[in-house]
């Protein structure tokens, strides 16, 4: 009928279809665990997709999952895309992504943003940015913290590198990942302080390991010393969000590996040694959870370092009766 209104479902539909138009295309390549909760949210948020991963297989369940397209190479995938993303490793990877046979970089559409979400090496972010630079693109770099749990829920907390003409380019599609994003200064001083965070991360789990440790051995009972713990002025993110959940209850399975961790505190090591900064404490920590590492071998969560911690007390994570 002549001047009849379109049903709100199809009016819905046509809004819908109408801002995705309106949206840049990001590509997302590195679909781990992190990296596919995070292209979950950026689908949720109604950009179009394109993806890539080397396990094509999982690549191809998530691209059918999320009606996004799939890529078959770096530079297939950039070649459509305003926006490219990586969560992958290393930089060494990374930069093999850019630059390496099929690689992403000539591809790059010009005023193209390609965002480095991943834990990178400062001094390579930069030098990959100004590769990029002279490719007419820009490389900023943005990793996160706060875990898998809170990636699937769009909470995570984002550390940004690069100018504000950039920031404003890539801001949308970071919101759609994280609850708090945090400007660093210029390209790769993000990288630096996700390394120095996992740093500051990496000694609270050791020191709170080793507080459990003593005092499981004098008797008391380690769920109550991390309420104790979380009560008090020891609290830190490993007392509220691993011993009980990862370690007590020896599952072992926070989603963060511990050879990344121990890449990541020699990032920060380096940055201290660029410096000249002296870091004792912070030397002793990379010692400590590279033991670790060499002691259990390639594959593990992080939060299995308290098994090397037992293995150096000698005795595990559970009260002695009595005391000692």
């Amino acid at each position: 009928m002549q001047g009849a209104r379109r049903r709100p479902a199809l009016e819905n539909e046509d809004k819908n279809l109408s801002e995705q138009t309106l949206k840049p295309t990001v590509g997302f390549i590195g679909l781990g665990a992190m990296g596919s909760a995070m292209v979950k949210r950026i689908a949720e948020g109604g950009y179009r997709l394109k993806v890539l991963d080397v396990d094509t297989e999982r690549a191809g369940r998530l691209a059918r999952e999320l009606g996004a397209s799939l890529a078959a190479t770096p530079a297939d995938l950039a070649q459509d895309c305003d926006v490219v993303i990586t969560m992958l490793p290393t930089s060494a990877i990374v930069e093999d992504v850019l630059f390496g046979t099929n690689g992403a970089g000539d591809a790059l559409q010009p005023g193209a943003i390609f965002i480095e979400m991943s834990s990178g090496a400062p001094a390579q972010t930069v030098e990959m940015a100004t590769r990029i630079a002279k490719l007419g693109a820009t490389l900023v770099d943005a990793p996160v913290s706060g875990g898998v749990a809170r990636a699937r829920v769009g909470d995570l907390a984002i550390m940004f590198g690069g100018s504000d003409q950039a920031y404003a380019q890539a801001e949308p599609v970071l919101r759609t990942m994280g609850s708090s994003i945090v400007r660093t200064g210029a390209v790769g001083s993000a990288h630096a302080m996700k390394a120095l965070n996992n740093l500051v991360s990496a000694g609270g789990f050791l020191i709170g390991a080793e507080a459990l440790l003593i005092g499981t051995r004098f008797g008391l009972d380690a769920e109550t010393m991390v309420d104790v713990l979380n009560a008090s002025t020891g609290m830190n993110n490993s007392t509220q969000k691993k011993f009980k959940q990862f370690v007590l209850s020896r599952k072992f399975d926070a989603g963060f590996g511990l050879d990344l961790m121990v890449k990541d505190i020699g990032i920060a090591l380096g940055i201290a040694d660029k410096t000249e900064t002296g870091a004792p404490f912070a030397a002793l920590c990379r010692q400590l959870w590279s033991g670790a590492q060499k002691h259990l071998g390639p594959g593990h969560d992080h939060t299995e370092m308290v098994k090397f911690s037992e293995l150096l007390a000698g005795s595990p994570i559970t009260p002695a009766a009595g005391g000692k």
